[in-house]
């Protein structure tokens, strides 16, 4: 998978979030994004994701050499943020069996493999309501990562998660990025310590955060 930003903007009414954004991004590299919180880093993501229209240039989107469409790249990728919620109606088996209705696992794996894979057996007929916070993002992220997915975006990825959680996520999210384009929106070391190409926003000049009219 390639997505070309080119002259990439975005804004909010009168105030530009970011700016002359022009960027290749490749499958079989991770990057990070990096800069402070407001920066734009949560907002750049979702417009690649193609939750959040742009307000200037374009973004394209290859798969395999072939251009792909927006409206069809939520097919291609895995997104886990803060603000995404779960179904908390559903067990944690019900969650996953959802989920994997519209997108299959990585690896063939099964409902149980992946509950295993987390750590999680003894939540399997669990209400995703009674999990604690810690559980519900692992839940998050282990979708994601095990997600059948070229292109997976990773918006704080460890919030929530203690020292344990954090050295799941590591141990995982490497395990599975061979092959993947992997952009993790970050301003904590070890959410991005497997990145081979960081990128800070205000000084590579991936985005103009004057935020002028």
């Amino acid at each position: 998978m390639q997505i070309n930003l080119s002259n990439l903007g975005k804004r909010y009414n009168y105030e530009w979030i970011f700016r002359n954004l022009n960027y290749t991004f490749e499958s079989g590299t991770a990057y990070a994004i990096l800069g402070h919180n407001g920066s734009g880093k949560s907002t750049l993501l979702t417009v690649i994701s193609g939750h959040n229209l742009h307000s200037e240039g374009e973004i394209n989107y290859k798969v395999s050499g072939k251009d792909i469409p927006v409206e069809k790249i939520y097919s291609s990728l895995s997104l886990t943020a803060p603000y995404l919620e779960l179904v908390e109606e559903f067990s944690l088996q019900e969650m996953i069996d959802f989920h994997i209705r519209f997108k299959p696992l990585r690896h063939n794996l099964s409902t149980q493999d992946l509950i295993d894979r987390m750590g999680l057996q003894k939540s399997k007929n669990k209400f995703v309501k009674d999990f604690s916070s810690g559980m519900k993002q692992r839940l998050k992220l282990g979708l994601a990562i095990y997600s059948e997915s070229e292109l997976l975006l990773l918006d704080e990825p460890t919030t929530n998660l203690d020292q344990e959680g954090v050295a799941w996520y590591q141990e995982h999210v490497t395990q599975n990025k061979q092959n993947r384009l992997i952009i993790v929106g970050s301003n904590i070391q070890h959410e991005y310590s497997f990145c081979e190409q960081q990128l800070r926003i205000s000084d590579y000049h991936v985005a103009n955060l004057s935020r002028g009219r």
